[in-house]
């Protein structure tokens, strides 16, 4: 792997992805250490994490080296494609029109909602009996 790569942050939920993209590689994803497909056995996950270089035509290209941590697999899975996005936009602007269109550019903000005092849980109550 050269030295010279493109950085994005991906996040989603809890989960913070820190991804570099290495130009000319031989198409390996490295998530903490592990290849991409043992750190994440579930294939839709996969498909998750390949989205953005098979929508920009890019699979096998670069060597992608990824720091994930928080939150879930999934979460965690989305933070990488979201970092991916990122580093490839960085890498050639073009792209970002397609990218964008296929809804991987925007952050998704969507995060569990706390629980509340009085309440079983952050909206659902406690069994009520007028009587």
């Amino acid at each position: 792997m050269s030295q010279d790569f493109f950085y994005g942050t991906g996040r989603r939920k809890t989960s913070v992805a820190r991804t570099r993209l290495y130009d000319n590689g031989t198409g390996q994803i490295i998530v903490n250490g592990r290849p991409y497909d043992e750190f994440f056995p579930r294939a839709t996950l996969q498909m998750i994490i390949r989205q953005p270089l098979n929508l920009t035509k890019n699979i096998g290209k670069f060597d992608i080296k990824v720091r994930v941590n928080g939150g879930g697999q999934a979460g965690q899975a989305q933070a990488i494609r979201h970092g991916i996005t990122r580093a490839l936009m960085e890498f050639d602007p073009e792209l970002r029109g397609g990218l964008k269109k296929a809804g991987l550019v925007t952050r998704d903000a969507r995060v569990k909602e706390r629980k509340k005092y009085g309440k079983r849980g952050a909206r659902a109550s406690f069994q009520f009996s007028k009587r």
